[in-house]
């Protein structure tokens, strides 16, 4: 049984890494949450819904979640499978008749879920992903499969393809005799009494989206982008959610959770189809990935303007969501710091006995000297440095043990260049003030610390 304590030091941290990170690593905006359990542990939200307008984000922004659409589609394919209407081994043109002369005819349902149809990812003129011309409506879509769609044979390799996903959509509306959108409300959104998710833009509630922004690598302002609607592509990319009812979402995947699916199908979700690179994988409209030892499944998104990242775990009935406004947003990266900082908070590996709070939150804090900055933190009542300037993710913490009230000594990790040092405390009415160390420097907290104007040489 897994000791939430543990995680939830891991998460009292998190804010203070987020809010350095996004100075540090300048973004627009950030929403994150993270739940166990069914409960709702951490959920915040940081930095800007609009910069131009310097709205300020909040945790009930809606974001567009794009490829996160993918999973509500493989939980559409899963229930008509469940019911009868649909298997998993029906041709694409059984579903929709249009294609029956095409290249893709024979494609499977199964192979479209795993990305192993061949098909083009976007088209031969995907403009739309630059708001250059509308997303395809379904005509558009069946002409662009007819077309040009077969780029490799079935099953030749593992082939990511919107196209093949909006696909599904179309097969989705014949299966269920409901438009994806309707059967995606009816069967996934309201039966989870979601009331911030959707499978497309909302129109009546523009004002409750967070603002796309582009990126800062072609220059240092950034630009506000527009949201439109993704036509045909709603089961691709068209969805928008929060983090907090992400995390929801797929808590509803996890074993023992009967809202959606029954535990064969979330099986068949979870099961490799394709192994892409050594610490990645696609099931069935779940991407599997690995962070540390631990094996995550979920799904990433980028729409104009938004990145973003959920993953769960089910050996730990934990999942997480990560949404960023902005095309350079590091919704990945983050969610990866996340998971290694609750990692760390429940490593057997420690050098040291876990302390309470209490004994250790006198040495916490964020100090910075010359040569930079560093966070002492408890993650599962144990004391580590930590380099927030590093990552997102997270680098190698350095474990600390106490020696005594006003002394810490560097045990383990980063901080092996300076193994066994100490770290000395200075205290005025409780607070740390001052630190000597690792390797004699003076540190002392972030907002006491003065660049000093000109280094002087000794007389």
């Amino acid at each position: 049984m897994q000791d939430i304590h543990q995680i939830r030091t891991a998460l009292a941290y998190v804010p203070r890494y987020l809010e350095f990170q996004h100075g540090y690593h300048p973004y627009v905006g950030t929403q994150i949450a993270v739940r166990i359990d069914g409960e709702l542990e951490l959920n915040q939200a940081f930095g800007f819904a609009d910069m131009e307008e310097q709205t300020q984000l909040t945790v009930d922004h809606l974001f567009r979640i794009a490829s996160h659409s993918k999973t509500f589609a493989g939980v559409a394919c899963m229930q008509l499978v469940e019911a009868g209407k649909l298997r998993l081994d029906d041709t694409v043109s059984t579903w929709v008749p249009e294609l029956a002369e095409s290249e893709m005819a024979g494609v499977t349902v199964r192979e479209v879920l795993g990305h192993g149809s061949g098909m083009i990812r976007d088209g031969e003129d995907s403009t739309w992903w630059t708001l250059a011309k509308p997303f395809p409506d379904r005509a558009e879509l069946i002409e662009v499969i007819r077309s040009s769609g077969k780029v490799l044979e079935r099953n030749e390799n593992f082939k990511y393809s919107n196209i093949a996903y909006s696909l599904i959509g179309l097969i989705v509306e014949a299966a269920s005799g409901k438009g994806f959108r309707e059967y995606c409300i009816d069967h996934i959104v309201g039966p989870l009494g979601l009331v911030n998710t959707g499978p497309d833009l909302d129109e009546a509630r523009i004002d409750n989206y967070a603002s796309g922004h582009s990126s800062r690598a072609y220059g240092a302002s950034r630009r506000v982008i527009e949201h439109i609607d993704t036509m045909a592509e709603s089961s691709a990319t068209g969805f928008y959610s929060t983090a907090a009812e992400l995390t929801d979402y797929f808590q509803a995947h996890l074993d023992g959770d009967d809202r959606l699916l029954n535990e064969d199908s979330k099986r068949q979700m979870r099961q490799v189809q394709w192994q892409i690179e050594e610490k990645w994988g696609y099931g069935l409209g779940l991407s599997i990935t690995k962070v540390g030892k631990r094996t995550y499944y979920g799904h990433g998104g980028g729409y104009p303007g938004h990145i973003t990242m959920s993953k769960f775990d089910p050996k730990r009935n934990l999942s997480i969501s990560v949404l960023t406004n902005s095309i350079d947003g590091p919704a990945s990266a983050i969610c990866d710091a996340v998971l290694s900082l609750i990692d760390i908070a429940q490593t057997g590996e420690a050098k040291t006995e876990s302390r309470p709070t209490k004994e250790l939150s006198g040495y916490e804090g964020r100090f910075a000297g010359l040569w930079g900055v560093f966070d002492v933190v408890n993650l599962g009542g144990r004391l580590y440095m930590v380099d927030p300037v590093v990552g997102p993710p997270v680098g190698e913490p350095a474990e600390l043990e106490v020696v005594s009230d006003t002394e810490l000594r560097l045990v383990a990790g980063a901080g092996s260049i300076a193994l066994k040092e100490p770290l000395k405390y200075t205290f005025e009415d409780g607070r740390a003030v001052e630190i000597w160390g690792p390797g004699g420097l003076r540190s002392v907290p972030i907002e006491d610390f003065e660049l000093p104007e000109r280094v002087k040489r000794p007389e």
